[in-house]
């Protein structure tokens, strides 16, 4: 049992590591593609923060294919990216919809308090995006099945009542 539970955690920590450097880099990749789409090449800003998502969400989705669920089943290609599309599509909107709350309901303005509803966003959306990816983009790693045994059934004693 507790070697079991060791493994578990080992591939768990594996796994959120690999998911923790894919984010990191992938962040940078967004941050560095719209700057360089916008700011060098006079890119419209929609259209880069669009093209540099894209790029990032691609480069993610095979870094976490190959990389940080690699130990898990796959299933086609087409079907785990439009799944990991939609899950980044929920959050995308999700942390849009935390920052306009924030901003307009609620009446802040200050940069630093969207700063921090935007951060918030970010973590709430890492760990929705986590969960979903395990779930329903890269499923659980085939485990046989061991056949199970029926109950041992006893031997029927004779009825003395019975002719």
């Amino acid at each position: 049992m507790t070697n079991r539970l060791r493994s578990t955690s080992r591939l768990l920590l594996r796994e959120l590591g690999a998911f923790g450097v894919v984010g990191a880099v992938c962040f940078v990749l967004q941050i560095g593609c719209f700057q360089l789409l916008y700011a060098h090449l006079g890119v419209g800003a929609v259209t880069s923060n669009l093209i540099a998502t894209v790029v990032s969400m691609t480069v993610a989705y095979v870094g976490h294919r190959y990389w940080s669920f690699s130990h898990r089943t796959r299933s086609s290609v087409r079907r785990e990216y439009v799944l990991f599309a939609a899950i980044n599509g929920v959050t995308l909107l999700l942390g849009l919809g935390i920052v306009a709350l924030v901003r307009y309901p609620l009446g802040q303005d200050s940069a630093l308090v969207l700063q921090i509803a935007n951060i918030g966003s970010i973590v709430l959306g890492t760990v929705i995006r986590y969960l979903g990816y395990r779930r329903w983009v890269f499923t659980a790693p085939d485990t046989p099945v061991a056949p199970v045994a029926a109950p041992p059934v006893a031997p029927r004693s004779p009825d003395p009542d019975r002719v």
